[in-house]
């Protein structure tokens, strides 16, 4: 089986190749995958055929056009997975209107849309112990003011946990530096990451969809 990968960013690239090797590691033959990192997420377009702007690696703005393509060129037994942060969407409604989107296409590539609840620093958060062993200094006091899957500035909590001068810093600093950063926790917490011992409910739907996908036994 063959998976294509589609995320947001570098960072959530890296977390979700990381775990992807976990959860593959003791399949023989292993699914082989491919993932594809964007720019941002950006807004689904209102139609299937709606415009982009070919100059943007946008991922939502795109993703009509990808599950058409992919929905010509992948086998019956390959899957797409989107995987994608909440940020402060409402979550049903996000995933009809994935779901809606996906049903315009014909034919119909296999898709499990994936949501991290509110950004796939939750799930580096939900494993404290992989979290201390990659940074052994990240202050408890912020971290224990988390409340797992919340909508409540994640990547930020994260930030005053970890980076010299907390969120506030990080934040006056501005981009790319905080999507460099964002990808150096990505390397250094998520291959320390143990699935059964995660604690975000999001992590383990993207787990235990893509076993299902792949036919690996929970």
């Amino acid at each position: 089986m063959h998976f294509e990968v589609l995320v947001e960013d570098q960072s959530g690239a890296i977390v979700v190749e990381a775990i992807l090797q976990k959860i593959f590691a003791a399949t023989a033959p292993a699914p082989t995958y491919r993932i594809h990192s964007y720019k941002g997420i950006g807004r689904l377009p209102k139609n299937l055929r709606g415009q982009i702007d070919p100059q943007k690696r946008i991922l939502l703005d795109r993703l009509p056009k990808i599950l058409r393509g992919y929905g010509r060129s992948l086998l019956t037994s390959d899957a797409v997975l989107v995987v994608i942060d909440l940020d402060d969407r409402d979550c049903l409604q996000l995933k009809l209107e994935l779901v809606s989107l996906l049903e315009q296409c014909h034919p119909r590539p296999n898709t499990l849309f994936r949501i991290a609840i509110e950004e796939i620093e939750a799930w580096l958060l939900a494993d404290l112990l992989a979290l201390k062993k990659a940074y052994p200094r990240a202050k408890d006091s912020a971290l224990n003011t988390y409340v797992q899957d919340s909508i409540c500035g994640t990547w930020e909590k994260m930030a005053d946990a970890i980076y010299p001068g907390g969120s506030v810093k990080l934040k006056a600093l501005g981009y790319p530096l905080i999507g460099e950063i964002k990808s150096e926790w990505a390397k250094n917490i998520s291959p320390q990451i143990k699935i059964n011992n995660n604690y975000s409910k999001s992590f383990q739907v993207f787990c235990s969809g893509v076993r299902r996908l792949a036919g690996i036994a929970i």
